[in-house]
Formats: C-alpha cells, structure tokens, sequence
C-alpha cells in the first residue's frame, strides 16, 4: 500500500526549504502568510508552521505561490538541501 509521506514521516518536502529560506529573509511566519496574501494565496501563519513542519501537504498551486514569492522553482523547493547552507 502507498503511502503519502516521506521516509521520515513527513507531509511534505519542501517545508525545510521554505523554512531556511524565510529564515534567510528573516522573515517572521506570519509576514510570510500576509505576504502570500497579497499574492492572492489564502494562507495564515498555522498552515505556514504546519508546512514547514512537515505536518501539511502542500498543493501545486501553494508550491507555486511559494516559489513565486522567493524568486525561484518549484524544483529548487522540492530538490535542494537548503538547511545545510542556511542553518
């Protein structure tokens, strides 16, 4: 039977990355929400946390805002180890 999570039981994979690079910003989870906002995304400060815990899946649509609004891919997100250059 297939499974939606990660080896490490996690929701998504992209939620380290997008962590590191708010921290990055330094950017608070809630800036981040508001800021998601205004490019259109319905999204509050709990979904951000629980993304980037790993608790929530993430939609296209909310991978591609993301990606949007830190002037990337959505493959960066997804493949790149972002927690060992930013942590």
């Amino acid at each position: 039977m297939f499974i939606n999570k990660t080896g490490d039981g996690k929701n998504n994979i992209c939620g380290k990355n997008i962590a590191a690079l708010r921290k990055g910003m330094k950017i608070s989870q809630r800036k981040l929400a508001d800021q998601l906002q205004l490019l259109g995304l319905d999204i509050d400060k709990n979904a951000i946390q629980r993304i980037e815990s790993g608790q929530r899946f993430v939609t296209d649509i909310e991978l591609a805002v993301f990606a949007d609004f830190f002037k990337t891919s959505s493959d960066f997100l997804i493949n790149n180890n972002l927690t060992d250059k930013t942590e």
